[in-house]
């Protein structure tokens, strides 16, 4: 009976992650936050009808590749080129000021200490963690807001991406110095940015290959499926390769196959194609995932309130850090806000860096209750003010031209 309970909790899962996003876009809420709010009030933090288990959270998994693979074949190739610098001093301001920050709460909740300490480590690690930020919701919000091709969207999208890639060099120095010793820690940063390297000059060369095979299929079979299969078929290989061998999030590998079909004749074919089973199935069980992980068990008040004061830090240090470099890169008001409001959202980039942070002994399991709540909230807040601040982005500009 229990070997087939896995479609029972899909069936749940599918039919009250569309009727909370549905009152929610009756309501002028992103779909996807009533998709959050659904897992929260199925999951075990409400009423427990459905319980996290290795299979949801490997379509979640899918879903967000899904994604972040449509997210790269809507990628405007010029104005990324154009965004390259200014997105990367971005990422680099998104990670600084959450570490600092983060570092500087956690020690002043439990006591600061010298540089290179324990407690020191621990409040750095915890600084690492609000570093993170996860672009899939800020993506689904983008896109149905249609501003993810803009000169903001891909500015958002480019920056997190790097942003991942600055938080693998982050992690694997913060825990080589913490849980491994300065020396093997230096020998697997080395490690780390090497892989870096190696895989975005591997993407980009066998990318050329790939782009004029599927150019190829793509005139010779246009408009029919065995184009979006391949291409899908491609997204996952490239997932696969940059999580198992480069140590690069599958998210971002994902992205780096739509960018490198984006240009092809059938892109908008193939996106739509891929955007059929993401949004039926795949993507919903992503979202409502991240309510299937919520618990508020026992929590004392001390952790509770080192919990409510992380969530804020963390998502006023990326408003800060992003945002207040756009404004100095020459992005107006409103386009710097909404750089820094897309960039603070937390997701499972989060939660894995917290989990190796749990593996070598900078993190104890009382403190996934923060992260978790913060991953939560920015995910719910995060497509309620991007929707706000492009509105009055709008009414701003009305006015002007009035």
């Amino acid at each position: 009976m229990d070997s087939v309970r896995y479609l029972l909790d899909l069936a749940i899962i599918l039919f009250t992650a569309k009727i909370f996003g549905t009152v929610g876009k009756k309501i002028g809420m992103p779909e996807v936050v009533g998709e959050i709010l659904a897992g929260l009030v199925i999951g075990p933090a409400v009423f427990g009808f459905v319980q996290e288990s290795d299979f949801l959270s490997m379509m979640g998994e899918i879903g967000v590749i899904m994604l972040m693979f449509e997210a790269g074949l809507g990628t405007n190739l010029k104005d990324l080129k154009q965004s390259g610098l200014k997105a990367t001093l971005v990422a680099c301001m998104g990670v600084l000021v959450p570490i600092i920050l983060g570092a500087l709460l956690f020690m002043g909740f439990y006591g600061f200490d010298a540089p290179g300490s324990e407690r020191f480590m621990k409040g750095l690690f915890m600084g690492t963690i609000m570093s993170a930020t996860s672009v899939s919701i800020t993506v689904a919000s983008l896109k149905e807001l249609g501003k993810l091709n803009d000169r903001v969207g891909t500015t958002i999208v480019s920056a997190a991406i790097i942003d991942d890639v600055l938080g693998i060099i982050v992690l694997t120095i913060v825990t080589g110095l913490g849980g491994q010793g300065g020396q093997s820690g230096a020998g697997s940063v080395g490690m780390a940015i090497l892989k870096i390297f190696l895989f975005f000059a591997g993407a980009i060369g066998s990318g050329f290959l790939v782009y004029k095979g599927m150019g190829w299929l793509d005139h010779r079979y246009s408009h029919q499926r065995r184009i979006p299969i391949i291409s899908l078929c491609y997204c996952f290989l490239l997932a696969y390769l940059a999580e198992t061998f480069f140590g690069i999030t599958d998210i971002t590998g994902a992205y780096v196959a739509g960018v490198v079909l984006c240009n092809l004749a059938d892109r908008d074919y193939i996106e739509r194609r891929v955007d059929i089973s993401s949004y039926m199935i795949f993507a919903p069980v992503f979202f409502a995932g991240i309510g299937l992980k919520t618990s508020f068990g026992s929590m004392g008040v001390k952790l509770i309130l080192f919990s409510i004061c992380f969530t804020l830090v963390a998502l006023i240090g990326k408003v800060i850090g992003c945002g207040g470099c756009a404004r100095m890169l020459g992005f107006d008001r409103h386009e710097s806000l909404i750089i820094g409001t897309g960039m603070m959202n937390r997701g499972e980039v989060a939660l894995i860096t917290a989990q190796k942070g749990l593996a070598v002994g900078l993190l104890t399991s009382d403190f996934f209750t923060p992260v978790i709540l913060m991953i939560l909230v920015s995910s719910v807040i995060t497509p309620i003010l991007l929707k706000k601040e492009y509105a009055q982005q709008r009414g701003s500009k009305t006015a002007k031209a009035g």
